[in-house]
């Protein structure tokens, strides 16, 4: 346990110190690029202008010889791009891996500057971030980077889902979560090989009734899952996203399961293909009407204090604070599409 005196107090001398408040920036897809392959690195710029994040994938997917590939491959891509508004991300490869400690020390070293967010892997437990944690910080220190680059944890096995809350409150660096369907189900011992979405196998039956065929509707595996993750990160005041949907050729899947946890409360998902991120804009955007009717209430009240009566309903700096949010993140995605930017009025 980290006594509360000392959580925001940086880790390293010289490093800087912790967000207090993360930024508030809109991240409605983790767009996942495997930077060995150079047909994709090189269409980076023109990809980091129609997503919100651009992450570098090193883990999964990549095989194990092309892992020093993928890495310097990334270290070229991102010095190579402006990413503008668009975040830029790593998945480093999981802690018990030959490859982890290089990922972070070599990337921080050299990229480090314009690195936003590392996305850690299989986390079992509050012991992984502050390892990581530590390690960035005196790396921050050796190489004088000015923001904190944050964390970003994979909820992908049993015991990281048992250790949940205690791995979103472990630092001030977290980010948000993710989850990982495909590595927790084998954890998990679950009998799919789906990577997200629901199962055939996996439903309710209507009540019978005489001998009437029984309607059968197949539900979502991953309910709990999502809901314990949302539960963890809103507690903290971090973000969760759902993680992947394998089946790019089931476009209305892919929206079903994105919109299922968007309503849950996930900020955002990953994708893994260009057909999902029309998807995830789509489901992930703030409402127009909310973007509207929040727009209302910060022209109202222009710094925040006091109180005022809208359509009968009072609101005051608590609710402004709530409306102030969903204008930033509407703004953000307004900059990025300007038929979105007529849409909201902005």
């Amino acid at each position: 346990m980290i006594v509360p005196s000392a959580y925001y107090r940086p880790l390293a001398l010289g490093a800087p110190a912790p967000f207090r408040e993360p930024p508030v920036k809109v991240e409605r897809m983790i767009h996942f690029v495997p930077p060995h392959v150079e047909k994709i690195r090189n269409r980076v710029g023109e990809l980091a202008t129609q997503v919100d994040v651009v992450l570098g994938n090193l883990e999964d997917a990549v095989p194990a010889d092309a892992k020093e590939a993928a890495r310097a491959g990334f270290i070229e891509m991102a010095k190579a791009n402006d990413f503008g508004a668009a975040g830029l991300w790593i998945r480093m490869n999981a802690l018990d891996s030959p490859w982890a400690l290089d990922d972070v020390i070599e990337i921080v070293g050299t990229v480090g500057d314009k690195l936003d967010v590392i996305m850690l892997p299989k986390v079992e437990g509050a012991w992984d971030v502050h390892y990581l944690d530590r390690l960035l910080a005196q790396l921050e220190a050796r190489y004088e980077i000015k923001r904190p680059i944050m964390i970003h944890a994979i909820l992908e096995t049993a015991q990281g889902v048992m250790n949940v809350e205690e791995i979103a409150k472990a630092s001030p660096r977290m980010h948000g979560m993710s989850l990982g369907p495909a590595d927790l189900a084998a954890s998990r011992r679950m009998k799919t090989t789906r990577v997200g979405g629901g199962h055939p196998g996996y439903g309710v039956l209507t009540d019978k009734e005489g001998d009437a065929p029984r309607a059968f509707y197949q539900q979502d595996l991953w309910h709990y899952t999502i809901a314990k993750m949302v539960d963890a990160c809103a507690a903290n005041g971090i973000k969760p996203f759902y993680g992947p949907f394998g089946d790019f050729s089931d476009g209305p899947a892919c929206e079903a399961q994105f919109r299922n946890s968007f309503l849950l409360g996930c900020v955002g998902a990953w994708t893994l293909h260009p057909s999902q991120v029309a998807i995830a804009k789509r489901v992930f955007s703030p409402d127009v009407e909310e973007v509207k009717f929040a727009k209302r209430i910060v022209d109202a009240m222009p710094d925040g204090t006091g109180a005022v009566m809208l359509d009968g309903k009072m609101q005051d700096d608590a609710t402004w604070k709530q409306a102030k949010v969903i204008v930033d993140l509407a703004r953000q995605v307004a900059e990025r599409e300007p038929e979105m930017a007529a849409a909201y009025g902005l």
